[in-house]
């Protein structure tokens, strides 16, 4: 997690943690509706920021696609094979593809 997610994650926690105090303290100060709906639309605002920077930071796959994606390179494993390529070595370029994906 880079320093700008861990940011925005920490600003929304204070900002919740904020807005559960301000509803209490606008609710015993008088009850008044302009106050609880701004403090309440600032808690509201927090959480979809706090979503939405979650699901853009995210980088892992859903399972299903990686299946395809598998299903799909060992097709093209079985063509190239068939057409008379070495199966061993296929498979070793396969394994040095994702070590190079991988940064390793």
């Amino acid at each position: 997690m880079t320093a700008s997610v861990r940011f925005v994650r920490v600003a929304c926690a204070v900002v919740f943690v904020s807005c559960i105090a301000g509803l209490i303290v606008s609710s015993i100060a008088g009850n008044n509706e302009g106050w609880v709906l701004t403090i309440g639309m600032c808690g509201a605002a927090a959480a979809v920021i706090l979503i939405v920077v979650s699901l853009v930071t995210t980088n892992r796959r859903l399972p299903e696609f990686v299946e395809a994606d598998a299903e799909a390179i060992e097709a093209r494993i079985a063509r190239l094979t068939a057409a008379g390529a070495d199966e061993a070595e296929l498979r070793e370029l396969v394994r040095a593809s994702v070590k190079l994906g991988r940064g390793q």
